[in-house]
């Protein structure tokens, strides 16, 4: 990060497409608190936060290029765990590297800036970090399961 001041602007004359879409699906509630519907928007929350981190001048290039990279892995038809083939389960994997990638790009671009393009209720950074908490504690079960698995074959 730079000494350069961060431009915000705090009431945009006109909402993004994607918030108006999203107003339309989800309202928002008073004190941003979260509803069934925001967590089903959460993927599409943290992509277009992705997006528009991606068209940012005050975004660097090496945090574009991740940006990219996590953008690519949503819209790629190839996963770890099939869209197609699970449906709603198969968008977890999305998920994850949506939050990590935002999580690695965070480190490297102001908050403020961060927050700014967060169409989601609530704190970006914070639902960041409740996906990465809920991703790690699955994932530490996981490994601890094929972990007591492999260990506890037979010939082993």
């Amino acid at each position: 990060m730079t000494g350069e001041p961060i431009t915000i602007e705090i009431n945009p004359r006109e909402g993004r497409l994607y918030d108006r879409l999203r107003a339309r699906v989800v309202a928002p509630k008073a004190g941003g608190a979260s509803s069934a519907g925001d967590i089903f928007l959460l993927l599409p929350d943290l992509t277009v936060l992705l997006v528009r981190l991606l068209r940012d001048d005050r975004v660097g290039m090496g945090a574009k290029g991740l940006a990219l990279l996590g953008v690519g892995y949503v819209l790629s038809p190839i996963d770890l765990v099939p869209d197609l083939l699970l449906g709603p389960i198969g968008l977890v994997d999305d998920l994850l590297v949506v939050a990590a990638t935002l999580s690695r790009l965070v480190n490297h671009v102001h908050p403020d800036v961060v927050r700014s393009h967060w169409s989601g209720q609530g704190d970006a950074l914070a639902a960041i970090q409740r996906v990465l908490a809920w991703a790690e504690a699955r994932m530490a079960g996981l490994w601890r399961q094929i972990w007591r698995r492999v260990a506890g074959a037979p010939g082993r």
